[in-house]
């Protein structure tokens, strides 16, 4: 499947894995929607919409940089309708934008526990639905989310039930999406690293430096959606993928490029 011509819309894509799949798709011809909340640089963060754009370009891409704040339902019509009086449509939503709050149920302070449902839960469902309307219209229509597989088990819900709820709901609106928009051909699944993956976040809030170095790039989530997205919609659906079983479904076992530091230790995801 060609992504030439295409219409990506991403939230969060002014840094990390958001960026990476939008360069990726980029590279393909793609035009892309950054819709993110980062209109100047936050030194510990790094990135804007603007300087993403660039890079976009930069890589042969049509890029579009909206400031969207997705707590905001008048935010994300406001960009939804943007990016499609500048491409005409969109093809392709990759629901990336998200908070975390690693901390136990009597740490959790009300204001965090709303922030992150407001954002993970809330706000993909309403990029969603005003993302829907276009999606039925596009070419080999696809969503993304970015969310791991739901796993009961207590020893994942335990260390942090507020965050791992609202990562879980994205999955379970992933999954029922595919189900619920089949019939209109917009394909709904969710991804997930095998590993953690050096973003601001893994260096500001998880581990620091230690952590990164134990990490891969957000590359490996960005040649993993590649590989999703370019699948028909009507047979790719409904699942919640680990990169590495995408790769290993492409035939590619070595996964040793995306490695901070080559061949060094890999350090699992929190929810794998």
């Amino acid at each position: 499947m060609s992504f030439q011509n295409k219409t990506v819309f991403i939230t969060g894509a002014s840094r990390g894995i958001g960026k990476a799949i939008a360069l990726r798709l980029a590279k393909e011809g793609a035009n892309i929607v950054i819709a993110s909340k980062s209109t100047e640089e936050n030194p510990k963060l790094g990135g804007t919409i603007y300087t993403a754009a660039e890079e976009v370009e930069a890589v042969g891409g049509k890029a579009l940089a909206v400031q969207v704040d997705i707590r905001f339902e008048d935010q994300i019509q406001t960009a939804v309708q943007q990016a499609v009086e500048k491409f005409g449509g969109i093809d392709i939503l990759i629901n990336n934008a998200s908070a975390i709050q690693l901390t136990g149920t009597e740490q959790t302070e009300a204001k965090r526990f709303d922030l992150i449902n407001s954002i993970n839960v809330r706000g993909t469902f309403l990029v969603t639905k005003h993302c829907i309307p276009y999606l039925k219209k596009g070419n080999n229509a696809h969503i993304l989310t970015l969310s791991p597989p739901i796993n009961l088990d207590p020893k994942w819900l335990g260390p942090h039930v507020a965050y791992t709820m609202s990562k879980y709901n994205m999955s379970m609106m992933a999954i029922g999406w595919a189900k619920e928009f089949k019939k209109d051909g917009v394909a709904s699944n969710a991804l997930w690293p095998r590993t953690t993956i050096d973003t601001a976040a893994v260096r500001n809030l998880l581990g620091g430096e230690a952590l990164a170095k134990m990490s891969r790039t957000p590359d490996i989530l960005a040649d993993a959606a590649y590989y999703i997205l370019s699948k028909p919609s009507a047979e790719c659906t409904g699942n919640t993928f680990i990169d590495e079983e995408v790769f290993a479904k492409e035939g590619i076992a070595d996964l040793s490029k995306y490695s901070v530091v080559p061949g060094g230790q890999l350090y699992q995801d929190l929810f794998l």
